[in-house]
């Protein structure tokens, strides 16, 4: 699911410096404007809302001022929730009474399925206007409704990566080299464990191999076709191989101690983030900008980012936009809506938050595919996440697919803080599931 990732208050993300920069200041690609808007004045301005959560990333980007240059008569108004999960039930009244929603409205890929089977008919259909192919194969899927129509133009993707600290793998023994560390886990999440039983050995004092199993977990269930249902809808999470893999591994890292316990983005978890106490995060590309903002300067250059354990690639999170047919702007929407998801403002996104382009025509851009970030030793991040990008299996998704990895991790993060055994905790996983999904 996508959190709130480094939310506003003035927080940094991890800015994304290219070998060259001029690509990314190019953000004229995907406008068009044939003046016959809806007025809502005499003189023929109007304003577009845009309601999303989180951190999409258009205003450290500046795209929306560089949009109204573009259309003098067109101002956009960010309307954004801090937190996706009270973002999304807001959202569900809004479709429900037909009032309040934006012209534009962002949508996370947990909760996708869930609005193209039950609310498919209230939004444009933007393949219509849109090259959908234009993005990653299975992006496009996610928001294709049972009658072809699409509504959902995909914004950034998830994929995998590891995030490592160098000084701390120094210190226990362990390969710091950033090729190295990805034939060391070459063979999947098992070896992940495998390394984390090493480093505990030698750990320096007062630190963990990484900082939350519930994390792990997602990452090994993200990198399986089937997740939580089956192609026909049906909620298959209790036999699912990737869930059990998954299951299997986090009770086992919580048992053996090589996880510090730590609820992910939560206060204890920005802690030890600042004290220097964790020596992996698994990292979808979004993550990259939340270790720095809680890292800060004292980490720089300490951190490195390796490929992701195993051979299979895995996506974890990403967003899209839509637009409700009940708002007065429709066609001005999806223009706004096309042109934000074009791959030069992707690219300018990903410049300066760090969420990566589910755009293809983004990975060619030199903005993109030479990124490097120097908070993380100058890991190629380009190059690391495009691969990855193009080799994620297609996930098969269900209604409640964000219901279902929350009460999950929930129960996961129990086994780590509170004891729970793995048995009475993956009872009271499945209790909570079925009560919530009928």
């Amino acid at each position: 699911m996508r959190i709130t990732r480094t939310g506003g208050h003035g927080r940094r993300a991890a800015a994304v410096t290219t070998a060259v920069l001029a690509a990314s200041a190019v953000l004229l690609t995907g406008c068009s404007s044939d003046g016959d808007s809806n007025a809502s004045d005499s003189n023929g301005n109007i304003t577009l809302k845009l309601a999303d959560f989180g951190q999409f990333g258009y205003k450290e980007a500046g795209l929306l001022e560089q949009y109204h240059k573009l259309h003098p008569n067109i101002t956009v108004k960010e309307e954004t929730t801090a937190n996706e999960q009270d973002y999304y039930p807001k959202l569900l009244q809004q479709l429900n009474s037909g009032s309040g929603l934006g012209d534009v409205t962002g949508i996370e890929v947990g909760r996708i399925k869930e609005v193209v089977d039950t609310q498919a008919g209230k939004f444009a259909d933007l393949s219509k206007s849109i090259n959908v192919s234009d993005w990653v194969s299975w992006k496009e899927k996610q928001a294709t409704a049972q009658d072809g129509s699409v509504i959902g133009a995909g914004t950034d993707i998830g994929p995998m990566s590891l995030c490592y600290r160098k000084d701390l793998f120094q210190k226990a023994g362990l390969p710091t080299d950033r090729e190295a560390v990805a034939k060391a886990v070459s063979g999947g999440w098992e070896d992940y464990l495998k390394l984390g039983e090493q480093y505990q050995k030698k750990a320096p004092a007062g630190t963990k191999f990484m900082d939350s199993a519930s994390a792990m977990y997602n990452a090994v269930v993200s990198s399986s076709s089937q997740q939580y249902y089956d192609s026909s809808g049906k909620p298959v999470y209790k036999d699912s191989a990737s869930v059990k893999q998954g299951w299997n591994l986090a009770a086992e890292a919580a048992s053996k101690k090589l996880s510090a316990g730590l609820a992910q983005f939560q206060d204890p978890w920005q802690a030890a983030l600042r004290k220097g106490t964790v020596a992996t995060v698994v990292c979808p590309a979004w993550m990259a900008a939340q270790i720095s903002t809680y890292s800060g300067d004292a980490y720089k250059g300490k951190w490195d980012i390796s490929r992701a354990p195993g051979t299979t690639a895995a996506n974890w999170g990403g967003s899209f936009l839509t637009v409700p047919k009940s708002g007065k702007h429709v066609k001005e929407a999806i223009e706004l809506v096309k042109w934000l998801t074009a791959p030069e403002q992707q690219a300018a996104v990903f410049k300066a938050v760090g969420v990566f382009p589910s755009n293809k025509g983004a990975y060619q851009l030199a903005s993109v595919k030479n990124a490097k970030l120097p908070y993380f030793s100058d890991a190629p991040i380009g190059q690391i996440y495009a691969d990855e990008a193009n080799s994620i299996p297609e996930a098969v998704l269900g209604q409640k697919d964000g219901v279902i990895k929350d009460t999950i991790s929930t129960q996961i993060n129990n086994m780590e803080q509170r004891g729970t055994k793995p048995d009475k905790a993956w009872k009271d996983a499945t209790d909570t599931i079925d009560k919530a999904i009928g």
